[in-house]
C-alpha cells in the first residue's frame, strides 16, 4: 500500500473509532474488555493494512476484523474454561438517586445483553448500538436479512421479558 493509501486508511480509521467502541464494547458487555478489543482490532487493522482496497467499505472491513478477534477470543476463553462475562463497575461517584437509578439500570441492561447467545448479542450490537441496518448486518456476518431479523427479535424478546420480571 502507498503512502496515500496509508494515510487514508489511518485518516478513516480514526473518524470510525467512537462507532467501532460502541461495537466492541456492545460484543464483549464490557467497557474495559471493548478497550481491549477495540485495541486489537486497530493493531490488526495497521499491521495488516494492505489487505484494505482504498475506496471499498472500511467500516465493514473494521467491524468485521473486530468480530472475528471477539470470536476468537470467546473460543479461546471456553478452552480455558474461563468466565465469557465480567462485568465491570461504573463507579462515576453521582450522588442523588435519579443518577444511581440510571447506573444501575445501564448495568442490568449491559449484563442482560452481555447474558444473550453470541449471534443475538452480535445482531444487537450492529443494529441496535452501531446503527446498521438489517440488510448491512446480514452481510457483515454473511447471513440473510431475515435471520438478522429473527436473532433481533428473539434477543429483544429475551430482553423485555429479562426487564419485565427481574427477579427471573
Amino acid at each position: 500500500m502507498n503512502a496515500t493509501g496509508q494515510e487514508a486508511l489511518q485518516e478513516q480509521l480514526v473518524a470510525l473509532l467512537p462507532r467501532l467502541r460502541r461495537f466492541a464494547c456492545a460484543l464483549t458487555g464490557s467497557v474495559d474488555e471493548g478497550d481491549d478489543l477495540l485495541q486489537a482490532a486497530c493493531e490488526r487493522a495497521l499491521s495488516r493494512a494492505e489487505r484494505w482496497q482504498p475506496g471499498t467499505r472500511l467500516d465493514h472491513w473494521m467491524m468485521a476484523l473486530t468480530r472475528n478477534l471477539w470470536i476468537d477470543g470467546l473460543r479461546s476463553r471456553r478452552r480455558r474454561a474461563e468466565v465469557a462475562y465480567d462485568p465491570d463497575s461504573d463507579d462515576r461517584g453521582f450522588d442523588g438517586s435519579a443518577a444511581l437509578e440510571a447506573s444501575a439500570t445501564l448495568e442490568r441492561v449491559r449484563a442482560l445483553v452481555a447474558q444473550l447467545p453470541p449471534e443475538q448479542r452480535e445482531v444487537v450490537a450492529l443494529v441496535t448500538i452501531s446503527g446498521l441496518s438489517y440488510r448491512e448486518a446480514g452481510e457483515q456476518i454473511g447471513v440473510p436479512t431475515g435471520t438478522v431479523m429473527s436473532r433481533l427479535a428473539r434477543a429483544r424478546a429475551r430482553l423485555a421479558e429479562a426487564i419485565a420480571d427481574p427477579g427471573a
